[in-house]
């Protein structure tokens, strides 16, 4: 982290500057800015060698005016209340944003899984599963896959959920395996979403992506799957970088052999295709013409944003650029598309599934794909029209007035109960 930066308040300040913008009942804001619950609980697990070690973890339900609470499980060391708490809120509007019946939620566990053997964390995983049972199902909530967790993760909770339960609900989670009911287009959907929120972002300010260059700060899934696609579409991936460091090449670097580098030696630092290796605040200030933070949050604060040097940032992680960050970049005419657009193509993929889950029906990759070009293209469109019509300083404030007053419409439509 660059800066100690509570993201839950982040959250809220981004919801107040949003609400200037709106008619609505000061109450109802105040409303929006809290989550409705949250699971604070303690995980005793017995490990490999017959001791028990604790682990804390959480789980926010933060709004459900518009449908089920989503959102994903984290694994690391960093989790806690705050954060949950603020990713949570965060699943509320990205779900409003791309317009699919959802509210918002997420969990974690406090713990470094790199440091556990894959039964320890079976046994951890399944532990947290029990505790959650009473929250979760598909009509209730619904988790997913986040930092460091993955298919496997969800198909433990599932099988520890149906088990439990003596049922059979694949909805209960998505980011599953294919043969236990995941979804087609899963595994990419997050890099997919910021890929065309990238291309749409470039067309709106009339200039071609095909001529850009482009920096990847976190080579994870979104960060790695996002690269390929914008490579793809002709732009120069010229800096990726990981925890351990960047590496460079002005004349770009092969997004997927340095995806290979990175499974192979866990790290994309030694990438011989690279000309130099960079520290990752280095490649946070490189001139490039897009900027994609891709790891955790508050990567980017107000001293920082001063020496940015990008022409658009496409936030592939949640909450990378602190409510200071985003002043300093409007003031300087940067355009940021925020992560409740750019990432939701996660989100969005996983209603997919879930969808498929109720039906009992797959649908082929290219459904999953286009589905998903369709409602992230409408976003970014609803979010531009509000930006000039409203009138917002950036992108970012014009796509919370969109999903806040989705979720006002639909709160005020449901009453309050009692």
């Amino acid at each position: 982290m660059v800066d100690e930066v509570n993201p839950f308040e982040s959250l809220q300040e981004q919801i107040d500057d949003a609400a200037e913008y709106l008619d609505a009942d000061e109450g109802m804001i105040d409303r929006l800015k809290q989550p409705e619950r949250v699971l604070e609980t303690t995980l005793s697990v017995e490990m490999d060698d017959g001791s028990i070690e604790t682990f804390r973890a959480y789980r926010s339900e933060f709004n459900g005016d518009r449908g089920p609470y989503k959102g994903g499980i984290r694994y690391h060391p960093g989790v806690n209340r705050a954060e949950v708490k603020a990713l949570s809120g965060w699943m509320v509007y990205k779900c409003a944003a791309v317009d699919i019946p959802y509210g918002g939620g997420k969990g974690g566990i406090e713990i470094d899984p790199s440091e556990y053997s894959e039964s320890e964390l079976e046994r951890i995983t399944r532990t947290f599963a029990t505790e959650l049972r009473p929250l979760i199902g598909e009509d209730k909530d619904i988790p997913a896959p986040d930092v460091n967790t993955g298919q496997r993760e969800m198909d433990w909770i599932k099988d520890t959920y149906e088990t439990l339960e003596d049922t059979t609900e694949p909805g209960v989670v998505t980011g599953k395996s294919l043969d236990n009911g995941g979804s087609k287009g899963r595994v990419e959907a997050t890099g997919r979403s910021v890929s065309i929120t990238a291309r749409e972002a470039f067309e709106y300010l009339d200039r071609d992506i095909s001529e850009a260059t482009v920096a990847v700060q976190g080579y994870g899934n979104a960060g790695s799957i996002g690269a390929r696609l914008i490579e793809d579409q002709g732009a120069d991936v010229v800096a990726v970088s990981d925890s351990s460091g960047a590496v460079y090449d002005p004349d770009g670097l092969d997004a997927r052999a340095v995806k290979e580098h990175k499974s192979e030696t866990g790290s994309v630092v030694g990438y011989e295709g690279a000309s130099r290796q960079l520290t990752n605040e280095e490649l946070l200030t490189l001139d490039v013409d897009i900027l994609v933070p891709a790891a955790l949050e508050n990567a980017i604060d107000a001293d920082l944003a001063e020496d940015v040097s990008a022409d658009v940032i496409v936030e592939a992680a949640n909450g990378p650029l602190t409510p200071d960050a985003d002043d300093v970049l409007a003031d300087r005419d940067v355009y940021v598309v925020p992560d409740i657009l750019a990432n939701a193509g996660g989100v969005t993929v996983s209603y997919f599934e879930w969808v498929q889950n109720r039906q009992r029906f797959a649908w082929t990759e290219q459904r999953v794909n286009e589905e998903l070009e369709r409602l992230v293209t409408d976003a970014f469109d609803a979010m531009t029209t509000a930006y000039e019509e409203r009138g917002t300083p950036n992108f970012r404030t014009a796509m919370y007035t969109v999903s806040i007053q989705r979720v006002l419409d639909a709160a005020e439509k449901s009453g309050l109960f009692p």
